[in-house]
């Protein structure tokens, strides 16, 4: 995406009553924390965004106009164009940010709660894949509907993050 679609830097003030937000990568390693409204979500389906995120598409959400800090760890990062920078998880990979000279915005899914920021706009429609009108009307299920992976789920042990903060990284068990 050309610069300047997904946001502007955040704001350094308090925003005292205002939604917070938290988030990170998928193993812990990288935190985020956002006081602030959030009101620009977007989906991004420029090939950039598409490389970037190793998807069909980038969900992405503004931090513009709100507070932004990273209590734990700090994203990597690849220069993707002249004017263009993606911040990610050196440790698990999981991409994180969309840097331009004018903002910041972050990976959807990297929010704790991401339902709450649905997407109200969406770019690089040139580069939409002519199928995602269709993904609604696959034939779907739950994960443990899937009969044949039923016996994998069972001895599957996550070591993702929880959706939330925690006060260690690593914890402590592993």
């Amino acid at each position: 995406p050309a610069a300047g679609r997904h946001g502007h830097p955040a704001e350094a003030c308090p925003m005292q009553g205002q939604p917070e937000h938290s988030g990170g990568c998928q193993c812990g390693a990288v935190r985020f924390e956002v006081r602030g409204e959030l009101k620009d979500s977007s989906i991004c389906h420029c090939r950039m965004c598409q490389k970037a995120f190793g998807a069909y598409y980038a969900p992405l959400v503004s931090v513009r106009g709100a507070q932004f800090s990273w209590p734990r760890g700090q994203p990597r990062h690849f220069q993707s164009s002249n004017l263009v920078r993606r911040g990610f998880c050196s440790e698990c990979g999981t991409p994180l940010t969309y840097e331009a000279p004018d903002g910041m915005a972050i990976a959807a899914g990297a929010f704790d709660q991401p339902a709450r920021l649905p997407p109200v706009r969406q770019y690089g429609m040139e580069a939409r894949l002519p199928f995602i009108d269709a993904l609604g009307a696959l034939p779907s299920s739950r994960t443990e509907q899937d009969v044949e992976a039923l016996e994998f789920l069972a001895r599957l042990v996550s070591h993702q993050h929880p959706d939330h903060d925690t006060p260690h990284w690593p914890p402590q068990s592993r």
